[in-house]
């Protein structure tokens, strides 16, 4: 089988935040969620000093900042822009990518057979930290699972520099090294799943590897069963170079303080339909329906509760902003109750189509189409230039006090130009 790679950047956000200030190398960093609530990411010290992902940041920052902990707001602008710049450089070095997440991408080797493809990781390696300041790790093996694997290996065990390769450990080898492993690691084997496992007495990679296979697809599914082939070499999962598209699009936040006006909670629905039709109109798709709902705070449970939610249907599937937004806000009032104290609110497009698929029909008006088809585009692309929400509806509002708390945010060092970094000779 023609290897694979997984290349995955150590930290992200975390090495993020550091390529614009090299003085935290070195020193301890998180980043937290929505609102400065919870650990998101982590650097390699804070991991040595037992500070788990998830946690509550208000119950552990007087101990992580008695560690020095430096802590930041999640900065997505940022975090997105570098990604795109990793996977830019990645695409130099193989024909077949699949960017599989924000930090993490396949690349397919085929024809690369004939190289050193330690040596070839690490030329990788060394360009992505040199071009872009990210740190990397590789796995390469036979198929996408094994890569996974030995990327884990690369990133966990100092003694291979940061490459894993599989394909150079002798049968013996790389069990004895799956044996070491435990099964939880492997790829689409969670919780639940790796719990089943070790009650039948499966705890290690290696003897998920060595499982009988039809003994697999009757205790489980067969999902696992081609985890189980691909443990052993056989490639189940191929190399997706083109994302396809999604068959929903969710926007949603937490709010920075409770929200309880319509007019406040109407910008925040603006806003976050407006997010979402930027990316329907980024896959092609146009949505049937939008789904509305608001919530209370869940964890306060001595303030009265409320979570409804409603279903829009629209006339005409559309990719149109303003129309979208249009029916939120119809939705967001029939559902909205005073006296509330509202902590999230967020939307859902749904029923999408391909816009060059879409049947016409004999109350299509092609100028109209035309009009908002043209205007959709300037707005996009003046939003893509000068930075989001430049040119926004009315609807979101100006000051939007609802806004998520990001008291700890670092500039938009490649997205903004009032902060982009000045170097002085």
């Amino acid at each position: 089988m023609p290897p694979v790679a997984l290349v995955d950047c150590n930290n992200f956000y975390a090495s993020c935040e550091r390529v614009f200030n090299p003085k935290l190398e070195g020193k301890p960093v998180v980043v937290l969620s929505n609102n400065d609530g919870c650990v998101v990411a982590r650097s390699n010290e804070v991991k040595a000093l037992g500070i788990d992902m998830c946690e509550p940041w208000f119950k552990i920052e007087k101990v992580a900042r008695s560690h020095g902990v430096v802590a930041f707001s999640s900065n997505y602008a940022l975090y997105g822009d570098m990604s795109a710049r990793v996977m830019g450089v990645l695409s130099q070095f193989s024909p077949h990518q699949e960017i599989y997440s924000i930090d993490e991408c396949f690349l397919g080797l085929s024809g690369f057979e004939s190289r050193d493809l330690t040596a070839y990781g690490q030329d990788i390696r060394r360009r992505v930290k040199q071009w872009t300041g990210i740190p990397v790790s590789i796995g390469i093996a036979p198929t996408k699972t094994l890569a996974k694997l030995a990327n884990h290996v690369a990133k966990r065990r100092a003694g291979y520099a940061g490459v894993c390769n599989f394909g150079q450990f002798s049968t013996r080898a790389l069990d004895a090294l799956l044996d070491s492993i435990d099964v939880s690691e492997v790829w689409g084997v969670g919780r639940k799943i790796s719990q089943r496992l070790e009650s039948l007495n499966i705890k290690t990679v290696r003897e998920l590897k060595a499982a009988d296979t039809r003994f697999v697809r009757q205790q489980f599914s067969v999902t696992l069963e081609r985890t189980l082939a691909e443990l052993n070499g056989t490639a189940c999962i191929e190399l997706e170079e083109e994302a396809p598209n999604k068959h929903q699009i969710i926007s949603s936040r937490s709010f920075g303080k409770a929200v309880e006006t319509l007019q406040d909670l109407n910008e925040a629905v603006s806003s976050y339909t407006t997010r979402a039709a930027e990316k329907l109109r980024a896959q092609g798709s146009v949505a049937g329906s939008i789904g509305v709902y608001i919530l209370t705070h869940p964890f306060k449970p001595h303030e009265p509760q409320y979570q409804p939610s409603l279903v829009v249907p629209l006339v005409k599937s559309t990719d149109d902003t303003r129309h979208l937004v249009q029916a939120a806000l119809r939705g967001l009032k029939r559902i909205y109750k005073t006296g509330f104290k509202y902590k999230k609110a967020g939307i859902m497009l749904m029923g999408l189509e391909a816009k060059d698929h879409l049947p016409r029909t004999l109350f299509d008006d092609p100028a109209a189409e035309a009009r908002s088809a043209r205007l959709m585009r300037v707005m996009d692309t003046i939003n893509g230039r000068m930075g989001q929400d430049t040119l926004q509806l009315a609807s979101s509002g100006i000051e939007k006090t609802w806004r998520m708390q990001r008291g700890a945010k670092s500039p938009n060092h490649t997205t903004d130009w009032s902060d982009i970094p000045r170097v002085m000779a």
